[in-house]
């Protein structure tokens, strides 16, 4: 995009001042309502479907097919928090009632509910246009809680930022939603005008590691600290035991080929680490040599990620210890490279580990059998993802226990790429994977994010909020002296 074109700190201040005023004007409204708002902005998306897809195409370099299946993704996620919300469950109120006869003394009328923080600002991501773009997760996270939001747009493709913003904000205009609520914004000074703007209170943010921790930074040396909910990197360890490896060597060195090198090694969840026994390497090096040469290549997203990511292989072609097992090359649609490495070298190099390389790279690392997995697994920084390859019989409990100590999801004989939107989803691990490792950018527990806890002590009930009155006016879940219960009563659990 030309920066002539980007916002103004102006500009950017008269749209957060209008979030504000519009969530002020909105904030009290039943969960129903703000359903209703997210169901419209899904319907738009998929009325408009063929022309977003286009612009997508135009603008990354992804593939029909995938750009389809992620702007599907992206509405179902709108459609599954708007029947999240409608439960009430993100709510989280309680009731205790006075009690005389509590155990510790007499207990006050108590009430408690989760209330949304205000202005939220989102910067969008490169790799995921739809599902992590302008109406991707922080952004229907955010509305979902009750938030106004002002999105940064992404510079990878500005013009489908732009055309998806609009049809939001009319989308949202259609449906009864106050002006400002939703805006859009572009250009560097813009993202730096939204994390230091007093009425912003908190930030979703996808993206690089150096980026992420300088607005992470610049967020906690506010003179009021916001939430930084920032993802920023993961290299997602894998690791084989002897037992699989020998069971089943060549299923899962397919399995890895595959998903490293899905969408051209540019997801989050890519497994760039894969710890083998070094037993039977030479085939099984050769059978993932040939497995790659069958793999289509397509063009990185955009320049600069093409030539950040042969920064990045070239840096790690310089570790000590490393070799070249598949070299791919240097093509614009690079082919796919691995690298070599052993247990040792790591030890001595553990560098390597924190060494994220955004294509289609990864590094296979092998150990011997006198080598224990979770020495080596507790060698990590945080993660997003840690991958178990084992057979059902095996102790691993160690090795599990290291790993769900450095990451937010453990995946067992299978993959990471590829996350799924549901309620027990966690994206998320410690830092430097992410800012806040108690929480999660997808699924429906990443509404919890933009809301904050208030109680209500010895209120007279005409004082209470909707959600916090007996009658219980907008039919929520709740948990009432220590029973949770539907609208039409205790649900048993």
């Amino acid at each position: 995009m030309d920066s002539t074109m980007d916002s103004t700190t102006e500009q950017v201040d008269a749209q957060i001042v209008a979030a504000h005023r519009a969530h002020r004007d909105t904030c009290a409204l039943a969960p129903a309502r703000r359903a209703d708002w997210l169901r419209t902005i899904a319907d738009a998306l998929e009325e408009n479907r063929a022309e977003l897809v286009a612009l997508a195409r135009q603008e990354t370099h992804l593939g029909e097919a995938r750009l389809n299946g992620e702007l599907r993704r992206t509405a179902f996620q709108l459609e599954l928090f708007a029947a999240e919300i409608e439960r009430g469950e993100h709510l989280a109120a309680t009731v205790d009632h006075h009690d005389p006869d509590w155990g510790m003394g007499p207990r006050p009328d108590i009430r408690r509910h989760n209330v949304p923080l205000g202005v939220v600002g989102v910067f969008g991501a490169s790799n995921f246009p739809f599902a992590f773009g302008v109406v991707g997760g922080d952004t229907a996270s955010a509305l979902a809680a009750g938030c106004a939001v002002v999105h940064k747009i992404h510079e990878g493709h500005p013009r489908l930022g732009l055309r998806i913003g609009e049809l939001v904000k009319a989308a949202l205009a259609a449906a009864g939603a106050p002006d400002g609520l939703f805006s859009t914004v572009t250009g560097r000074p813009a993202g730096e005008a939204l994390v230091d703007h007093p009425l912003v209170r908190a930030i979703g943010f996808t993206g690089s590691t150096a980026g992420g921790r300088a607005l992470f930074d610049s967020a906690g040396r506010r003179p009021q600290p916001i939430p930084f909910y920032g993802e920023l990197g993961s290299v997602n360890p894998v690791f084989v035991t002897e037992a699989a490896w020998k069971a089943r060597r060549e299923e899962i060195l397919d399995g890895f080929a595959a998903s490293f090198t899905l969408g051209m090694g540019q997801f989050c969840t890519k497994p760039g680490l894969l710890f083998v026994p070094e037993d039977g390497m030479r085939p099984a090096l050769d059978h993932l040599a040939r497995t790659l040469g069958d793999q289509p290549v397509a063009p990185l997203l955009n320049p600069r990620l093409r030539e950040g990511y042969g920064q990045a292989l070239a840096a790690a072609r310089n570790v000590t210890g490393i070799e070249v097992a598949v070299p791919g090359d240097e093509a614009e649609a690079p082919r796919p490279t691995v690298l070599t490495t052993t247990a040792e070298s790591v030890r001595d190099h553990p560098d390597l580990l924190e060494h994220e390389m955004f294509g289609p790279a990864a590094v296979v690392v092998t150990y011997r059998p006198d080598d224990r997995l979770p020495d080596l697994a507790a060698l990590f920084g945080g993660q997003l993802t840690a991958t178990v390859h084992a057979e059902p019989h095996e102790d691993v409990a160690d090795l599990l226990a290291a790993l769900g100590e450095r990451a937010g999801r453990l995946v067992w004989n299978a993959w990471p790429t590829g996350v799924t939107v549901t309620h027990a989803q966690q994206h998320g691990g410690p830092y430097p994977a992410t800012t806040a490792p108690g929480t999660t950018s997808v699924g429906t527990a990443s509404i919890a994010r933009f809301m904050r806890p208030v109680a209500y002590d010895s209120f007279p009930a005409e004082q209470l909020p909707p959600p916090l009155r007996d009658d219980n006016p907008w039919r929520i879940v709740r948990r009432v002296d220590g029973t949770w219960e539907s609208p039409e009563g205790p649900t048993g659990f």
